[in-house]
């Protein structure tokens, strides 16, 4: 497994776990001395024990060297980061190629070489093409399998997944036999549970990924957009969603209303399906719209509170709960509290905050005026207007006389609707919620 990042490692401990003898590469000292010594660089609910299993059996071990790695593997999988690139939008590549460039010199011959990385379709052809370019000698095989982690549920959608995806490049000798025959191998104990595997071609597995996301981007963007039609004419999302998801056409999932989608995957992968689809000729409109209704909602978010604070927000105090783009993760990359906190910084607000996981990297993220409390009730202690931005169950326990009694002010923001208007109106709040009224 080419990279210890979050889809790496998730990934290469399940395929532990699965019975497989697995190798992660990773190049950061500071990554791979955590690692070594037990401590998980990321957060994500179970991974710890798994990863501390599996290196105690011997099936898991951490290497700097990929030729160490990739001696005798059957098959190496390239989970490096695809970032989007500054300026069109789409997908960086420059690891992933990095990474092939030294699987080939690496190799021995009958490999298989599998992107796990969200990769833009053609890559896989492109990674074939290095692959015989720099080693001209080497028998190989390709192969895409991209992954549906939900950051907070990865160890779950790994084990007991919807469906696995497997793009097979069917234009060598044996027409992608041996390949199949590995992939098929690899995901045995998915088969044994009956959960769906897709083998299909590159092209194909690479678009699928992007149009998951696109699709699941697109659900969330639209609960947000009728959230803002429920303010308007008295109704409340809540039931909207519910009457919405219970047609099982649509389904419940991705109908929250809230201040924007973030992450890791639903931000970059929007924009590179964007590009894609210019590029081949065929422009998503669908999928321009969600990003653009996205990106301006997040900066109507932080104008929003400013006139709950009553029009200006200078000199007054933000107690803010929750900085990720959502709980059970310490990912920090495109949370809506990033654009909302710098507005209202840059408006002049004092601004403190808590997250059960999150406040470590967003300190590298967010103005450094922020300051950043051990719990949520000191957030909220002297603040004029407590602001609600993930949506962590510790903060739904909260008691609505004690958040009273710490804050200075009296007005909520509560942008992922955790509490009950009834409730924290009758508690004395002037409390604003996304969609009800």
């Amino acid at each position: 497994m080419i990279g210890g990042g979050y889809v790496g490692l998730v990934s290469g401990a399940c395929f532990a776990e699965f019975g497989s003898d697995v190798a992660i590469v990773e190049r950061d000292p500071k990554k791979l001395a955590a690692l070594r010594n037990g401590r998980i660089p990321i957060y994500e609910p179970g991974l710890d024990a798994i990863v501390s299993k599996n290196v105690e059996t011997g099936r898991l071990t951490f290497e700097d060297d990929l030729a160490t790695a990739v001696n005798g593997a059957d098959a190496v999988f390239i989970a490096v980061g695809t970032p989007t690139r500054r300026g069109d939008g789409h997908a960086d590549l420059t690891y992933v190629y990095a990474a092939t460039k030294e699987i080939a010199l690496a190799a021995k011959d009958g490999l298989l070489v599998v992107t796990k990385s969200t990769v833009p379709v053609g890559t896989g052809r492109e990674v074939a093409r290095i692959l015989k370019e720099t080693r001209p000698d080497l028998t190989f095989d390709v192969a895409s399998n991209p992954e549906f982690l939900r950051e907070g549920n990865a160890i779950g959608d790994f084990m007991r997944p919807d469906r696995v995806i497997i793009g097979i490049d069917t234009s060598g000798p044996d027409e992608g036999e041996r390949a199949t025959r590995i992939m098929r191998e690899v995901y045995r104990p998915i088969h044994l549970i009956e959960a769906p595997i897709v083998i299909t071609d590159l092209e194909t597995a690479e678009l699928t990924k992007y149009a998951a996301n696109a699709f699941l981007a697109m659900k969330v963007t639209f609960i947000n957009e009728m959230a803002d039609l429920c303010e308007k004419v008295g109704g409340n999302i809540h039931d909207v969603a519910r009457g919405m998801g219970l047609d099982q056409r649509i389904g419940q999932r991705f109908l929250h209303a809230g201040p924007g989608y973030g992450g890791s995957c639903f931000p970059k992968d929007t924009r590179a399906l964007t590009a894609i689809a210019r590029d081949a000729g065929a422009p998503s409109r669908l999928v321009e719209a969600t990003v653009d209704v996205n990106e301006n909602r997040k900066s109507r978010m932080a104008e929003r509170i400013i006139a709950q604070a009553g029009g200006s927000i200078q000199g007054k105090t933000v107690g803010v709960l929750g900085l990720t783009f959502k709980p059970d993760t310490d990912d920090m990359r495109e949370a809506a509290s990033l654009p909302i906190l710098t507005h209202l910084h840059e408006a002049g607000a004092h601004i403190q905050a808590f997250d059960p996981e999150g406040m470590e990297p967003a300190r590298e993220l967010l103005p450094a005026e922020i300051r950043y409390c051990t719990d949520a009730l000191e957030a909220a202690t002297g603040a004029d207007i407590l602001v609600v931005l993930t949506e962590w169950n510790v903060f739904r326990a909260i008691d609505p006389e004690r958040l009273r009694n710490a804050m200075r002010g009296n007005a909520i923001a509560d942008l992922r609707n955790i509490w009950s208007p009834d409730s924290m109106r009758a508690a004395g709040f002037d409390y604003s919620s996304i969609g009800r009224s």
